[in-house]
């Protein structure tokens, strides 16, 4: 009886890494939006924002760890049957083209880190929050691999109170922008969200914490839709700093 308890709980161990390892964390996809994947991340492309709604991407300990030298190399998305906002559109704006998912997130491959360069992954972002308080978060995500073994992330924009437009293809200035993140804690599942304003967001990460669902109701996007649904609200609703280290 004692050896048929342990192989029960080996199974249940090995199932529950297979069920994080395959967990299929891309959001609900939009009508009439482009979803792309790449080596390390995952798009919806909002032609009429000319940005991604969403960006979704796991992220581990060994390629959070990675180096390689940013190509800069920024480029059109041919892949956007719409077509992709254009480097064209940020020149002489003031405004950095903003990385959704990071540069430093993506860096198993030059193949992988020139993707993260599409112009379909970027967003007219301040310099100021660009380069500030979002590299912090952006940064905090990484750090948050050395203790968990895998992230699940979504980010993007929140088109509310945007902030004008750029550019020929008149891409949208987003008044926030989300990140939303899931980890598995043995059968445990974890979540937090951060929405930032674009404008004056000062301070610590933690003062912009919320729960997943409020971005949710914000952006109109459903996140982690294979969460069971008996659990999905409860899991959704939590943003407990003290378990991220926060």
């Amino acid at each position: 009886m004692k050896k048929l308890k342990l192989t029960l709980f080996a199974c249940a161990i090995l199932i529950e890494g297979l069920y994080a390892q395959e967990f299929n964390y891309l959001p609900a996809s939009l009508e009439n939006h482009q979803v792309l994947s790449y080596t390390q991340f995952t798009i919806s492309y909002n032609e009429d924002h000319e940005q991604p709604d969403w960006v979704a991407y796991d992220i581990t300990d060994e390629e959070a760890s990675m180096k390689m030298k940013r190509c800069n190399c920024f480029i059109k998305d041919e892949n956007v049957i719409t077509g992709s906002a254009t480097k064209k559109d940020y020149s002489s704006t003031g405004f950095d083209r903003g990385h959704l998912c990071p540069a430093a997130d993506n860096n198993m491959s030059e193949e992988a880190n020139r993707e993260s360069f599409l112009m379909s992954n970027m967003s007219p972002q301040l310099p100021a929050f660009n380069r500030g308080i979002w590299a912090e978060l952006e940064s905090w995500v990484r750090d948050q691999t050395e203790y968990h073994s895998k992230i699940y992330v979504v980010t993007g924009p929140v088109f509310i109170n945007n902030l004008g437009s750029i550019g020929k293809n008149n891409v949208t200035i987003p008044g926030y922008f989300y990140k939303a993140l899931l980890r598995f804690d043995g059968d445990n599942a974890k979540s937090i969200g951060f929405i930032l304003p674009h404008v004056d967001a000062t301070g610590e990460i933690k003062d912009y914490v919320v729960p997943v669902n409020a971005i949710e109701t914000l952006t109109g996007l459903d996140f982690f839709q294979e969460l069971p649904s008996s659990e999905e609200n409860k899991i959704e609703s939590q943003y407990e700093l003290k378990k991220w280290g926060l």
